[in-house]
C-alpha cells in the first residue's frame, strides 16, 4: 500500500553544524520540534538545502535517522540524498536510507536519472529500473535544481501515477500553467504536488496542489502552514501576496540566512554552512532577515 501523504507544509530541512564541521544532532532535535510546534505536517529531509551534495553517505544517513527519530511519529519524513552518479552507489544510498525507521519514501532527484540531458527515453528507462528494482519502496521526485535543472514531464507522471508509485512531487517549475496540467494528471493517483515557489502557491492550492514544500518554511513556517489549510478564505489573497514580496530573502545568501533566521528564534543553530560562507552574511544581511522576522510577527498577529 502506498504511503499516505499528508497535505500542508513540508520544509525543506537545513543542516545545522557544530564548531568543528559535523552534523548537530542536538540542533536537529531542536528543528524539529520547531517545525512541529510551526504547524508543519511533514518534513523533507536530506534534501539541497540540507546541503545533501556537501554530505558523506553515512551523514546523509545519520542526518535521516536524527530526523525521524526526533519527529517520533508525531509529523511525516520522507528523504532524499540522491547525488551520485553512478547506479551501484545510488542503489546502495535507497537502499540504506529505506532501512531507517520512519522514513516513509525516498524523493529521487530528476536530474540524477538524465544525467547527460540525453531525453525522456533516457529518463523514463533510469527510473523504471529503480521502481522495478525496489517494489516495496514509495518514491518522490524532487526537481533540484543542482547542478542543473531538469523539470518532469507530464508523461512521465501520467506513467508513473499509473503503477502507484510515486507519492512525492516536490515542483520547482515556478509556473503556473505547467503546474495545473501536472495536477490534473496527479488527481486521479497517489502522486502529491507540493509547490516550492511562493508566487503561484496560492493558486496551485486552490486548484489542487497538496501542499508546500520551499526555503521560507524554514522562515515563516507557520503562516504558509495557515495559508495551505485556508486557501479559501478571505485573508488569503493578501497573505499570498505578503508571503510572496518576503519570498525575496531566498536570494540573500540561503541558507545562512534562514540559520540566521532561526537563531533569532532561540534554536541552537550557528550560521555555518558547508555550501556557502558563513562570513558572507553581511551586516545588511543580517538587519534583513532580522526585519523579516519583525515582520513575521506582525504578520502572525494579523493571520493567525
Amino acid at each position: 500500500m502506498a504511503f499516505s501523504i499528508n497535505p500542508g507544509v513540508w520544509p525543506v530541512m537545513i543542516t545545522p553544524w557544530t564548531e568543528d564541521n559535523k552534523p548537530d544532532f542536538k540542533a536537529i532535535k531542536q528543528l524539529c520540534d520547531w517545525y512541529v510546534e510551526k504547524g508543519c505536517t511533514g518534513i523533507f529531509a536530506v534534501c539541497q538545502s540540507s546541503e545533501m551534495a556537501y554530505l558523506t553517505e553515512q551523514e546523509k544517513l545519520d542526518i535521516a535517522r536524527a530526523t525521524a527519530e526526533a519527529v517520533d511519529g508525531r509529523i511525516q519524513v520522507v528523504a532524499s540524498g540522491h547525488t551520485a552518479d553512478d547506479k551501484a552507489t545510488q542503489f546502495r544510498e535507497i537502499e540504506n536510507m529505506m532501512k531507517i525507521p520512519g522514513i516513509g519514501a525516498y524523493v529521487l532527484v530528476s536530474n540524477r536519472l538524465d544525467q547527460k540531458n540525453e531525453g525522456e527515453a533516457v529518463f523514463e528507462a533510469n527510473a523504471q529500473e529503480i521502481f522495478d528494482r525496489y517494489p516495496e519502496i514509495d518514491f518522490g521526485i524532487y526537481e533540484c535544481p543542482m547542478p542543473w535543472k531538469r523539470l518532469v514531464s507530464t508523461e512521465f507522471l501520467r506513467k508513473a501515477g499509473q503503477q502507484g508509485r510515486m507519492v512525492f512531487l516536490k515542483d520547482t517549475c515556478c509556473d503556473i500553467q505547467q503546474i495545473k496540467e501536472k495536477l490534473d494528471i496527479c488527481r486521479d493517483s497517489n502522486l502529491k504536488l507540493y509547490n516550492a515557489n511562493t508566487s503561484t502557491l496560492l493558486e496551485s492550492l486552490r486548484y489542487g496542489a497538496t501542499g508546500y514544500s520551499g526555503v521560507m518554511a524554514n522562515m515563516q513556517c507557520d503562516l504558509y502552514a495557515w495559508l495551505c489549510a485556508h486557501p479559501q478564505d478571505e485573508k488569503a489573497e493578501e497573505l499570498s501576496q505578503e508571503l510572496t514580496i518576503c519570498s525575496l530573502i531566498e536570494r540573500q545568501l540561503y541558507p545562512v540566512n534562514a540559520k540566521y533566521y532561526l537563531s533569532l528564534e532561540g534554536l541552537s543553530i550557528t550560521t555555518e554552512c558547508r555550501s556557502k560562507r558563513a562570513e558572507d552574511l553581511t551586516p545588511t544581511f543580517r538587519t534583513e532577515v532580522e526585519m523579516l522576522r519583525q515582520i513575521t510577527k506582525r504578520m502572525a498577529d494579523k493571520y493567525l
